[in-house]
């Protein structure tokens, strides 16, 4: 557990609230995202005075909470976010479910009435802890100030370890403005909680005979890899049996796109190889991955004649949906570890899958089903070339994070992801409005980073109020708002399967608001882009600007579809590559 000078003041009398403040300097805090408000009040005034803890005051609480999420996937640390009671702990409860649905190391506290009025029904009161229940990894309650310390301690340990997500810390008005002895914990004692980090060495000799005798082996790689930070030793094993990778919306980055071995993405709208090479094949690998519907499609036809090794840290995602034929519990890092020595043992000892037909096949998939678009017969700007000419020109050090949508699909497919890290996003809870705040956070935490958000005009209206926050507290990050004046994704679905009845979609935003206009009023640059030969020089002309935030409104083709899609409900055998197109298999692909 991470500690310094604060622990120092152990057995020094002071306010809860002071112990409060000193407990996060003593687990290394250095950023907290929030608002004050009346039940949290007592912990801002100790905190002015911190010299290790940076206060970032954001517009909105749901702002305060995609900061910490952004902060902690930039970084890898314990994001931290902080709102009073009532409305401003409820609307951390989207930030707060987006964490957990992603696995985003992350504590937020928050301020409750005093304990005298709980369960009154007093002035901004609501039961925090039984609201966020479903949503938390654990959730305390805190009403005496002694336990603060300790509450503190344990809530990051369970944030950070195991399968890591949100822990909710919610405090009484009162027990902050009580004088507490303040002593550090010298240890945890969680006995409830021992998460299994080791696998079962007879389980990974099993995977590793599976693996050595695979034909149609395929590595399929979820987000948890890179909360592992297991990305070096995927590669380890990835190059030695040469199967191909495939990484999820929450994992890119966690295998080089340019890496020979890297099919892309799989499901809904994922690339034909990625999708295809899971349903063909012999041996499913999956790590750190949950057979999320997006990825399996309809699962009772997912991959049919696949068997599955499936390592997860939490044991409740084994099997939940796609029946393993090898469990394995335990840390990827350590899974993967244990997995090289293993398959290298098994194919020492003779039997190996000739997958020379496999590769032959894939790379027959790939290069017959690339990843492509077309470019509009009246000249309106296609979103995808906007994307793909950021990510050209940003780089692939540059870390980008988008909202929910078209774009976001259009930013997984066309900008290529060398590093861990440098790709975040709302996967499993799908959040739109995550991208500007999610961008500040991600720049609060790695201020040397190029950020740039990729956004929708309807996801940048939901929380574009961060700017603010990003122009006054001195977080440059740019935006770039891939403008169709409709609710994209939602407006494909209605073309697709409503008949064209566009219900409730039009946003109107190329007229309302003017987003460059906005960007000026929050003190930022604004800058629009309607031509393809203007594209690159006004990304360079926003990469130029390094002071202030940037926001390009990019008015992009309304109509411009995400292709490959899986439609909901539909096998992934079903994959369509444009409208009414289905890939034309040849019969050896089967």
């Amino acid at each position: 557990m991470p500690q310094n000078e604060s622990t120092q003041d152990h057995g020094t009398t002071m306010t809860g609230a002071a112990s409060l403040v000193r407990s996060l300097e003593a687990v290394g805090v250095d950023t907290v995202f929030g608002i004050p408000g009346g039940a949290i009040l007592p912990a801002y005034d100790p905190m002015f005075d911190s010299k290790q803890i940076r206060h970032v005051l954001v517009r909105h609480e749901q702002g305060a909470g995609h900061a910490a999420e952004g902060y902690a996937l930039a970084t890898g640390k314990v994001g931290v976010c902080m709102a009073t009671s009532g409305p401003g702990a409820t609307n951390l409860v989207t930030a707060i479910a987006d964490a957990h649905m992603d696995s985003v190391p992350m504590v937020a506290v928050t301020g409750q009435v005093a304990s005298a009025a709980i369960g009154t029904d007093a002035f901004q009161e609501a039961d925090i802890r039984g609201i966020t229940m479903p949503i938390t990894k654990h959730n305390y309650l805190v009403t005496d100030p002694e336990e603060i310390p300790r509450v503190i301690a344990e809530a990051f340990h369970i944030a950070s370890t195991g399968r890591p997500g949100p822990v909710l810390v919610d405090i009484a008005k009162d027990a902050m403005q009580m004088t507490t002895t303040f002593r550090w914990p010298v240890e945890l004692d969680l006995p409830g909680y021992r998460p299994v980090t080791r696998p079962h060495s007879k389980q990974v000799r099993e995977a590793a005979r599976l693996m050595s005798a695979a034909k149609r082996p395929v590595l399929y790689v979820g987000g948890g890899v890179l909360r592992a930070r297991a990305w070096q030793e995927l590669r380890q094993l990835a190059e030695l049996t040469g199967f191909p990778v495939v990484t999820t919306l929450t994992a890119r980055g966690a295998f080089p796109d340019s890496h020979p071995q890297h099919l892309g993405m799989p499901g809904m709208h994922g690339s034909v190889a990625a999708v295809t090479a899971l349903q063909k094949s012999d041996l499913i690998v999956a790590l750190g991955a949950r057979f999320d519907d997006r990825v399996t499609g309809k699962l009772s036809s997912f991959a049919p004649g696949a068997k599955i090794v499936h390592a997860d840290i939490d044991p409740a995602e084994i099997s939940k949906n796609r029946v393993a034929d090898v469990p394995i519990v335990g840390d990827c890092k350590e899974v993967l570890t244990d997995l090289i020595a293993a398959f290298e043992a098994a194919q020492a000892e003779g039997e190996s899958g000739d997958r020379t037909g496999w590769w032959q096949q894939l790379n027959q998939w790939r290069e017959r089903y690339p990843l492509g678009y077309t470019t509009n017969e009246d000249g309106e700007l296609a979103p995808q070339y906007v994307i793909e000419r950021i990510g050209r020109i940003a780089g692939p050090e540059a870390i980008y994070v988008a909202g929910v949508g078209q774009h976001q699909m259009w930013a997984s497919q066309f900008i290529s992801y060398e590093h861990p890290g440098t790709w975040l996003n709302s996967g499993g809870l799908g959040t739109m409005g995550f991208a500007v705040p999610a961008a500040m956070g991600a720049k609060a935490g790695r201020p040397e980073a190029t950020v740039w958000a990729i956004d929708g005009d309807g996801c940048f209206q939901m929380t574009n109020q961060e700017l603010a926050t990003c122009a006054i507290e001195g977080i440059p990050i740019k935006v770039a708002v891939i403008n169709n004046a409709s609710l994209g994704m939602v407006r494909q679905w209605q073309t697709l399967f409503y008949d064209g009845r566009y219900s409730n979609t039009d946003l109107d935003s190329r007229r309302i608001p003017d987003f460059a206009k906005l960007a000026e009023a929050y003190g930022c640059v604004g800058l629009r882009c309607e031509n393809a030969d203007d594209v690159d020089a006004t990304i360079e002309k926003a990469m130029a600007v390094n002071d202030r935030p940037v926001v390009v409104d990019f008015g992009v083709h309304r109509d411009a579809m995400v292709w490959p899609m899986v439609a909901a409900g539909t096998s992934n055998d079903e994959i369509q590559i444009a409208r009414g197109m289905a890939p034309e298999w040849d019969r050896s692909d089967d």
